[in-house]
């Protein structure tokens, strides 16, 4: 069997030529996206409950505790406990909620961050979908969670829902603009939208260094505004407890509690992956210029430890915020966003342009 753990097209590609010497192509294609899916579900799950055990942690570490430390190895299963307890617990019933927008909510939730980490490269020639309008599918579909937080907080017919919904809105769609404007930036700089193509195009060199300084820019406002975007501290209005209780999840229990909390995660986990992969180089090694022996050594490294590495890195940038400072107030996230992230933003499109048209790029 063809295995490359720097080039996972070969066993892809293996894969497929089996299925397809073996079946018809109707059985090949149901069986394909079964195996994705279940792959999928398994990442997604292993990953979330990594993520939520790392931040009990980090948090930990910021605040001189030690954190989950009783079950199992270096409290290695406190997670799974938790999840076991969610899955177990009572899916408690509003009495005058609308039934069906309130249980269809939790899925629009998780499927938007499924979405759009099928587009997401893991490694070279390991990703569910590989389109050329990639970072454009992948601004189009996250923008789907927001949709399912509202109808969280209106379907519960809960004042403290509604206007933790409200919030996590306005909130969402304001820092879209300045997320999508900094994705827009690396988009200029590369030429293209497909995702695997930006990434090979930093075999060179990562973009934040072969951009000047306003890839730089653009790098620090998507890092600001996405953990804005996906309601991470010091940005989480709406999850105010001492406002709020919990925000638009204030009437879920049990799993439906659970899809929130696991997409919160998710959400983060991809975000991060999108910065590496358009900042970082991906699963791209890290080069040196003529620096060659360095260089040899850095293509050893398989490129999916890359990808986790470089993305660990920005969660924990992003956990860090979280822990470090205090919580804004709404007027002031606002404010941020619509006086000083957009119009430099803007600025900084233009800037690259003008970069990208005289060729003072690296």
């Amino acid at each position: 069997m063809p295995f490359n753990i720097y080039d996972f097209s070969t066993f892809t590609q293996w894969i497929h030529e089996a299925l397809t010497s073996a079946m018809s192509p109707f059985w090949v294609v149901t069986l394909e996206i079964l195996f994705v899916g279940l792959a999928f579900l398994l990442f997604y799950a292993v990953i979330g409950l990594f993520l939520v055990y790392a931040e009990r942690r980090v948090c930990a570490f910021m605040q001189c505790r030690l954190g989950p430390n009783r079950v199992g190895f270096q409290g290695l299963l406190q997670t799974v406990a938790d999840l076991i307890k969610l899955l177990f617990k009572e899916l408690i019933t509003i009495k005058y909620a609308d039934k069906l927008l309130f249980n269809i909510a939790p899925f629009l939730v998780i499927i938007g961050s499924f979405l759009a980490l099928a587009a997401i490269p893991l490694a070279n020639g390991l990703h569910a979908v590989d389109l050329n309008i990639g970072v454009f599918y992948i601004m189009a579909v996250s923008s789907i969670g927001v949709i399912g937080i509202l109808l969280a907080g209106w379907s519960s017919n809960s004042k403290y829902s509604l206007i933790g919904a409200m919030r996590s809105g306005a909130q969402i769609v304001s820092y879209e603009l300045s997320v999508g404007l900094s994705i827009i930036t690396m988009v200029v700089l590369a030429g293209t939208m497909d995702i695997s193509e930006i990434v090979e195009l930093q075999r060179g060199g990562w973009f934040l260094f072969k951009g000047h300084i306003s890839a730089f820019i653009a790098f620090i406002i998507f890092l600001v505004a996405s953990t804005a975007e996906i309601n991470r501290g010091p940005f989480d209005l709406a999850e105010a407890e001492s406002e709020l209780t919990a925000g638009f999840h204030t009437e879920y229990s049990g799993i439906k509690f659970a899809f929130f909390f696991l997409a919160e995660y998710m959400n983060m986990f991809i975000v991060a992956s999108l910065g590496a992969t358009l900042f970082l180089g991906g699963w791209m090694p890290f080069h040196v210029p003529f620096w060659e022996g360095f260089n040899t050594v850095m293509d050893w490294i398989p490129p999916f430890v890359w990808y986790i590495a470089k993305t660990g890195f920005l969660i924990f940038i992003i956990m860090w915020f979280k822990w470090t400072f205090p919580r804004l107030r709404i007027d002031q996230l606002l404010t941020l966003e619509w006086k000083y992230l957009l119009p430099f933003n803007l600025f900084n499109v233009l800037l690259m342009a003008l970069l990208v048209l005289l060729g003072l790029h690296f």
